[in-house]
């Protein structure tokens, strides 16, 4: 049982707004737990578990955000973009009053999964180079990928800027044009310029997975959801 909270803080904590703003909420019964009309916001409850519908939205509670997204293309990772939308300006008010940031970055034109959290320690774990966590991708390439660039891709190719080799951790052909690669580092626009250097062009690029997690297949482009207790249970498994 987690420690009780006054009804005022977690709605301040999921990111409803100010405390004083929250409170209004309830006055003006906007507030639904489980089902219930709220009518105290200094009334104290065990948060876990709670459903909350706030100005007819349902809301889980949640202690701190986990989210997967699936970023569609022509959206950047910032909230000061240069030339695009933010991924943020497609979550919900909530996460972002929370602060939820991005586990990483992805490309302008790179669609597919996305973390965001609110939990600094959680972020700091998941993007450490030290963990080696592995990213696959999945790429539509300009030209018929060859086996020759797949054994150079595995075998390390240098990029330009960098005379340490860069190595794919694995490599499958998946059509004529279409391979999925898995990379444990996040060297800026690695994977387009690992292509680039073994010959072939990026047409198309999307992250399926990180770690031991996968997209969930239902997810559609520009749409998020909670990460569960078993999710991160892969997660974790990914950075031991």
């Amino acid at each position: 049982m987690a420690k009780p909270l006054t009804l005022e803080k977690i709605l301040f904590s999921q990111g409803f707004g100010t405390r004083r703003y929250c409170s209004d909420l309830v006055y003006a019964d906007l507030v639904e737990i489980n089902g219930v009309l709220a009518d105290d916001p200094e009334v104290k409850m065990d948060p876990e578990g709670l459903v909350l519908r706030v100005e007819g939205v349902d809301w889980v509670y949640h202690e701190k955000a986990y989210i997967a997204f699936n970023k569609p293309a022509n959206y950047e990772c910032s909230h000061k973009t240069k030339h695009h939308p933010s991924v943020y300006s497609l979550l919900p008010r909530p996460l972002i009053e929370r602060a939820v940031q991005c586990v990483g970055r992805l490309d302008q034109d790179t669609t597919g999964l996305l973390l965001l959290s609110d939990d600094g320690q959680f972020i700091h774990r998941m993007t450490t180079p030290k963990k080696n966590i592995g990213k696959v991708y999945e790429i539509t390439t300009a030209e018929p990928i060859t086996q020759k660039q797949i054994d150079l891709l595995l075998s390390g190719v240098v990029l330009d800027d960098d005379p340490k080799p860069c190595f794919a951790k694995a490599c499958t052909i998946l059509e004529e044009r279409r391979l999925a690669m898995t990379i444990v580092e996040g060297r800026y626009h690695q994977v387009k310029r690992m292509l680039a250097a073994v010959g072939n062009h990026v047409a198309q690029l999307h992250r399926s997975s990180i770690g031991n997690y996968a997209m969930p297949a239902d997810l559609k482009e520009g749409e998020w959801c909670w990460l569960s207790i078993s999710d991160l249970e892969q997660l974790s498994k990914s950075i031991e």
